[in-house]
């Protein structure tokens, strides 16, 4: 991860297949930022960097998993005696459960869903 003083450093969990992920890097761009960009798919954040995300968020896990996607139903996680760290370790396990995208900055997060959200933190 780069941390410069002076500059701030952009993280954004990026799907390239996604519209609205491309579309939030575009703005992000648009706005002179060249963010770090992680292909969460390819490269899963690990469990403790999801549960910081999640910390930044203010979100917990089910809150940010892609409910429609069939992993989610083939593995029972509408389960609500699951706990957050079952959780957590499912969308390490099958990252395509991960809502996308997510961009971090100033020691905050936000979800790129509308795009323009993630302005809020930067």
């Amino acid at each position: 991860m780069l941390e410069v003083w002076g500059t701030m450093s952009v993280i954004c969990y990026h799907n390239p297949r996604c519209g609205k992920s491309r579309q939030t890097l575009q703005l992000l761009k648009a706005q002179g930022i060249e963010p770090e960009i992680i292909e969460y798919l390819k490269t899963p954040p690990s469990a403790a960097e999801l549960d910081n995300i999640l910390q930044k968020l203010g979100m917990e896990p089910r809150e940010l998993m892609r409910k429609k996607e069939a992993e989610y139903k083939t593995n029972g996680l509408d389960n609500q005696s699951l706990d957050r760290q079952t959780l957590i370790d499912f969308m390490v396990n099958y990252p395509i459960l991960i809502e996308r995208p997510i961009v971090i900055a100033n020691g905050k997060a936000a979800i790129g869903r509308p795009p323009e959200a993630v302005l809020s933190i930067l």
